[in-house]
């Protein structure tokens, strides 16, 4: 394998052995460097050999000493040093096979990389892991990885994810538990396919490989109006969505009396459906599983309560409105009454979701369409404030494709990005 250098690191050990931009690096300690997992491993040793060709096609062995886990201090063409690799599932709930045309580009490629999981924290389903790869996620020491389970049963995982080595995940699962490695689960959870006795069995499959399976999270299944031609599914009613929340938590105390651990965790939306209160912050027991929105509203309260312990009352006051998803509304507007003591009023405003359909209901899948449409002829106060998570991570872009720019134009008003409960609270204090 062939590794391009795109740069060298000013006054890093690369650039103190002599390598350049253009020279390939061909092996680390006689071994291959296959992508980013091969290269950060290898060298984290304080002795290295690398094998370079030259840009002048010169082959030469270098042998350098640096700090142990100091950066060697190249880079590459992409971040994975090797292509993204795709997801071979057609799983009868993916997202993506709902998305409507147009929007960001992106927004269409199915990924699938445990290399991913590991540096990133995406969910992976490991159906495309041969036995050969498994074995250097071991030899690697990769952990922990993120993984979607959806279901321990075989064939019930086979028929969800429409792939027949889907079947395989509980022995691919044992086997990272038996070499030491960690790892998080996830349950995308659909009425009349893995619920019920499934879901159950699913969770004592996965109790059987703790501490090494950390946690689980249960995430309600989302679904757009994009469905022509898809398996027929539906979302869980408001006493569905009580009943397992009823049964998680009696599981969840059991667990902490016995493990010392809830273990299971249910995403934010279980409760916002049935208009229950969401759990307190510490049982999210440091939040495990935040990306998959378990425990999301509750830390962003607690960031904005911690972030206001040192605050004092403004002596004008500010107002500004809040716009997000129609979920998490109700909790979002009880929460800033805590801002009304020091002057700050935030307005809050629930999006409906035209774009994916009125199901979604979730801010971070609000598009800038429908933001401008419905906020038209509202006084913002101060600014329009929105959930970060509504835009591109390195670009100011929604998911329709629109510029955060533009809709500041339409709407004549500034829009502030807002990531979480302390920046919340530095933005409404100094803005």
């Amino acid at each position: 394998m062939q590794q391009i250098i795109s740069d060298v690191l000013p006054g890093s050990p690369a650039e103190r052995v002599g390598l350049s931009k253009g020279d390939v690096l061909l092996s680390i300690n006689g071994e291959p460097v296959i992508d980013l997992v091969d290269y950060e491993h290898l060298t984290a040793s304080e002795r290295l050999t690398l094998e370079i060709q030259k840009c002048d096609g010169a082959c030469e062995q270098i042998e350098l000493e640096k700090d142990d886990y100091e950066p060697l201090g190249l880079s590459f063409a992409t971040s994975l040093m090797d292509k993204m690799r795709t997801c071979k599932n057609h799983c009868v709930f993916c997202f993506i096979d709902q998305m409507p045309k147009g929007g960001r580009s992106s927004l269409h490629v199915k990924d699938d990389d445990w290399r991913m999981s590991f540096v990133m924290g995406n969910y992976v389903t490991l159906t495309n892991l041969d036995d050969r790869e498994l074995d250097r996620v071991i030899r690697r020491r990769v952990s922990p990885l993120y993984v979607s389970l959806h279901a321990s049963d075989p064939d019930v995982r086979r028929s969800m994810m429409k792939n027949p080595h889907a079947g395989d995940i509980v022995p691919q699962l044992k086997r990272l538990a038996e070499a030491g490695l960690q790892f998080h689960l996830q349950i995308v959870l659909c009425p009349g396919l893995n619920d019920g006795d499934v879901l159950r069995r699913s969770i004592e499959d996965m109790l059987a490989l703790y501490p090494h399976a950390q946690s689980l999270a249960v995430v309600p299944v989302g679904l757009t109006k994009h469905r022509e031609g898809l398996t027929p599914l539906r979302v869980f009613t408001r006493d569905e969505a009580g009943s397992l929340i009823d049964e998680i938590e009696a599981l969840q105390q059991k667990l902490l009396q016995k493990i010392g651990t809830r273990y299971v965790f249910l995403a934010d939306e279980w409760y916002t459906l049935c208009g229950r209160s969401l759990p307190a912050y510490d049982d999210y027991e440091g939040f495990p599983q935040i990306e998959n929105g378990v425990g999301l509203l509750r830390l962003f309260e607690g960031e904005m309560q911690y972030a206001l312990e040192e605050r004092e009352p403004l002596k004008k006051p500010k107002r500004f409105l809040m716009a997000g998803g129609t979920s998490a509304h109700d909790f979002f507007a009880e929460s800033y009454k805590q801002l009304l003591p020091y002057g700050i009023t935030i307005d809050t405003r629930a999006i409906k979701n035209h774009f994916f359909g009125e199901s979604v209901t979730v801010g971070g899948l609000v598009t800038g369409g429908d933001l401008v449409e419905q906020l038209k002829g509202e006084d913002f106060g101060r600014a329009l404030l929105i959930p970060r998570a509504m835009l591109k991570a390195d670009e100011e872009l929604f998911l329709d494709g629109m510029r955060l720019s533009d809709a500041e134009k339409t709407l004549g008003t500034r829009i502030i990005p807002v990531a979480t409960g302390e920046d919340l609270v530095e933005i409404v204090f100094s803005e």
